[in-house]
């Protein structure tokens, strides 16, 4: 399993929490997704390699802003 820790901001709620967790778990690949609008960020479980770049292009997709590290 790979954990993946991505920074977003634009989540104020658990409304928001939902919608960043479930296009997440369509990506191929993904186990369990974990957001966080308080501490701003959204860790993803994955069985396989799942590029970030496309886990960034899914979320920002939903209106919502990563940040990069």
């Amino acid at each position: 399993m790979k954990e993946t820790i991505i920074k977003v901001e634009g989540m104020v709620c658990g409304g928001c929490e939902n919608r960043v967790q479930n296009a997440l778990k369509t990506l191929e690949g993904v186990e369990n997704v974990v957001a966080d609008h308080t501490k701003g960020i959204v860790t993803v479980t994955a069985k396989a390699e799942v590029s970030k770049s496309i886990m960034k292009e899914k979320i920002e997709d939903i209106g919502f802003e990563v940040k990069e590290d």
